[in-house]
């Protein structure tokens, strides 16, 4: 059993966990503040991932995390767009965008499956190089990653608590109250939805630069990977301010990567880690409502034995 726990393990855990975060933030802002099911992630993350891939061949490694952030800023649009002015309900918006991206993405990689970077720097590589040598010198790509994921966490958390970010959050809650306030609720829908792609695509150029390489089907079932994370985070931390809820998206998209590297470890086929992954989500969904659950059978048992209890004394006197 200790062969399962190792240092490598957790570390792999962790540097994947960061990266991935991103996603899970992404989702954070689409399905739970603004309560829209985006199926547009899978393509937006290869999109990404793409896009930050041929910028950092072109040799310029950090501007790619930004093109990738604007290229997932433009597919949001899209979505958005589909959503707010054409009527599209947004479960088809996601899936037209998603099934269109798959085309742009192989264009953008010069309509090859995958692109390689062994040969390029990138954002790991060179911080390699600047870092000084020391016991951290095997645990650079999670020091990046944790940088990342802290900034843009922080960034996230000020940001959902501007003005902005407040009316964001209302029209999540109830868009009927948010028009009624003079708020434009499809503004606020575009807005968000171009933050949350922005964020996935962004995860994809980190990851892509942190394997080296880049494949067509890279992002699929991005979705169930980040909602596993979201719903385990919000199941381990719960509700709260908004910094405690994206603390709880960051620990559980960790939490998550270490139950799939142990799964690994296991020896579980990788034909079937999708499957996990949605064993995960469906027993972190349920989790709460069980609980509730437990809680009431055992208060009705402990009522329906302090009756049986109560009739018995009753029947002595």
């Amino acid at each position: 059993m200790s062969s399962l726990f190792t240092l490598s393990i957790l570390q792999s855990a962790l540097e994947l966990g960061c990266i991935y975060a991103l996603v899970a933030l992404a989702l954070f802002i689409s399905f739970s503040i603004l309560n829209i099911a985006d199926l547009s992630t899978d393509g937006c993350f290869t999109l990404g991932c793409a896009v930050g891939a041929m910028v950092t061949l072109s040799g310029h490694p950090y501007l790619a995390l930004f093109a990738a952030m604007g290229a997932g800023v433009c597919a949001g649009f899209v979505t958005a767009f589909l959503q707010t002015r054409m009527g599209v309900p947004s479960i088809l918006a996601g899936i037209i965008v998603n099934t269109g991206l798959y085309t742009v993405n192989i264009a953008v990689m010069g309509f090859s499956s995958n692109v390689n970077l062994f040969a390029s720097d990138t954002i790991f590589s060179l911080a390699k190089e600047k870092l000084p040598y020391g016991w951290y010198a095997d645990w650079y790509k999670l020091l990046i990653a944790l940088v990342i994921v802290i900034i843009i966490g922080a960034i996230l958390s000020l940001f959902l608590n501007t003005r902005l970010g407040l009316s964001i959050r209302a029209t999540g809650d109830n868009e009927h109250m948010v028009r009624a306030s003079s708020i434009n609720p499809l503004f606020m829908i575009t807005v968000g939805l171009c933050v949350a792609n922005a964020l996935t695509a962004l995860s994809g150029a980190i990851l892509g630069q942190y394997q080296k390489s880049c494949d067509i089907n890279l992002g699929t079932g991005m979705v169930t990977i980040a909602l596993a994370s979201l719903i385990i985070g919000e199941t381990l931390v719960g509700k709260g301010s908004m910094f405690k809820r994206i603390t709880g998206v960051i620990l559980g998209s960790c939490f998550y990567r270490f139950i799939v590297a142990l799964a690994l470890r296991m020896n579980v086929p990788a034909e079937a880690l999708k499957l996990v992954s949605a064993v995960i989500v469906a027993i972190a969904i349920s989790f709460p409502y069980l609980k509730e659950k437990s809680s009431f059978y055992r208060q009705r048992s402990n009522n329906q034995n302090a009756y049986r209890k109560e009739g018995g004394t009753h029947a002595g006197h």
